[in-house]
């Protein structure tokens, strides 16, 4: 029996999802979206749960969609073949659920990325949290080479996160840009050594799940809900979650560890 499409290993606090079609450069499928949408709940349906890290198998993050199936057939009204195209047939916005385009998950979640990362696999990248790269890694939204358009959010997230002139000639041109150029840019903030991503994103994800979950999702909470907002009723909504936070347990707990010199141990209440 085949593995599936996604891998999800648990490791304390830590949930490391694995896109696993090494074969086809683990290119987004059906299973491989209905798989991440399950990942999603667990990780955000588990309090013991503090942070991810999304990777890819066989030394590649992704090529993006599966052009002849997801692409080229489901979305063409084609029959489906097995139970995940069921899924998305029965509810499209899987997809979306799966680039993580209109979900948000409420834990960090951190990307570590080796090889190629074009189309989807740059989508999703840019909704995570901290961004990991190898130095040979290549990073592309390449759907307007194909006469296609980037559904998962590109248009809309890109020219937020880079220079909007930046964000134009990825968008239009296609063609990829080195890790070393990404980090430049801003859009990943870690260029390490090929084969070291996952490495060094765990040890990172280590440093977050050592601190108070409740501050951690906390500050998420306010990062992504204060995005859109005047500055002003920004800081009523920072103010709102920052409280509850502050009024923890937890809260108690790491100043008093800090000044008896031991490690907190928080209990995310």
């Amino acid at each position: 029996m085949s593995e599936p499409a996604v891998l999800v290993d648990r490791d304390g606090h830590v949930v490391t999802v694995t896109l696993n079609r090494p074969d086809k450069r683990n290119a987004f499928n059906a299973e491989v979206l209905c798989r991440l949408c399950d990942a999603w709940d667990l990780i955000d349906g588990d309090d013991d749960v503090r942070v991810a890290i999304l990777t890819g198998a066989g030394g590649n993050f992704s090529a993006g969609a599966d052009l002849d199936r997801l692409v080229g057939a489901l979305l063409s009204g084609k029959p489906t073949e097995n139970e995940f195209e069921e899924r998305i047939k029965a509810d499209f916005n899987l997809i979306f659920k799966g680039f993580l385009k209109d979900y948000v998950l409420t834990k960090p979640i951190i990307g570590a990325v080796e090889g190629y990362c074009y189309a989807g696999g740059t989508e999703i990248l840019q909704a995570l949290d901290i961004r990991v790269v190898a130095e040979s890694a290549q990073i592309a939204i390449t759907e307007v080479q194909r006469g296609l358009f980037p559904m998962s959010g590109s248009t809309v997230r890109l020219p937020r996160q880079i220079p909007y002139t930046l964000a134009m000639e990825m968008l239009l041109v296609g063609e990829p840009i080195s890790a070393r150029r990404a980090y430049e840019i801003g859009l990943v903030g870690h260029v390490v050594p090929d084969g070291q991503a996952l490495t060094r994103a765990r040890e990172l994800a280590d440093r977050i799940a050592a601190n108070g979950p409740l501050a951690v999702k906390g500050i998420k909470q306010s990062v992504i809900a204060s995005q859109c907002l005047p500055e002003k009723e920004a800081f009523v909504k920072e103010m709102e979650i920052g409280m509850a936070v502050m009024s923890s347990e937890d809260a108690r707990e790491g100043p008093k560890a800090f000044l008896e010199k031991r490690t907190p141990d928080f209990k995310g209440r």
